[in-house]
């Protein structure tokens, strides 16, 4: 993997650990050489990752749209930024130019991103990596309820599976780097395959 898009908080919350934890993800993304790909913020945890990276001279890449780059909360010493039209097209981006993804804490925006993508992976639109970097059990009644989809037969096991969560960077980057795609995605019957 040598490009991650990062979902995160435009805020910081109220925990300095989970601040510091996104800040110590870009700065460990750096460290591996790996691009972080982001929705261009100067703000929040999004600000945090990016300022992260580049303290250790990584290359980020801001995909912003044009009207919240208006509003001026762009992050102005990035190595790139690329201005879209819509939310849609920012997600769209970011995806073509990421091996893999990772989700931070953060509010309604985070979460439509990383269950996006979870389900373009869980239909076979891609097979790269998605984590939670799961700061002080953040995720935990969430990975709790999906748990229940699984039980009461709305999500399969090995869809599930796909995410993979630990609470620190490097764990769960090895992770990722170890993840083997689901062979068969759904929809697919596997006769068809």
């Amino acid at each position: 993997m040598d490009s991650i898009a990062v979902f995160c908080g435009s805020s910081t919350g109220n925990d300095p650990d989970v601040t510091d934890m996104a800040f110590k993800l870009g700065e460990y993304l750096a460290i591996k050489d790996i691009n972080l790909v982001y929705g261009g913020a100067k703000v929040g945890l999004m600000g945090q990752v990016a300022d992260g990276v580049l303290t250790q001279n990584g290359n980020v890449i801001g995909v912003i749209p044009d009207f919240l780059k208006s509003k001026e909360v762009f992050h102005p010493n990035i190595t790139e930024l690329i201005v879209v039209e819509t939310m849609h097209e920012r997600k769209l981006e970011m995806h073509e130019r990421s091996n893999g993804f990772i989700a931070l804490p953060g509010g309604f925006g985070t979460l439509e991103e990383l269950f996006e993508i979870i389900t373009w992976g869980q239909l076979g639109l891609h097979q790269k990596p998605i984590g939670i970097l799961n700061v002080k059990g953040f995720f935990g009644t969430m990975l709790q309820f999906l748990d229940t989809m699984v039980t009461n037969g709305f999500l399969k096991q090995e869809n599930l599976d796909m995410l993979l969560v630990d609470d620190t960077p490097e764990k769960l980057l090895a992770k990722m780097e170890a993840y083997k795609p689901t062979a068969v995605p759904k929809w697919i019957a596997k006769e068809q395959t």
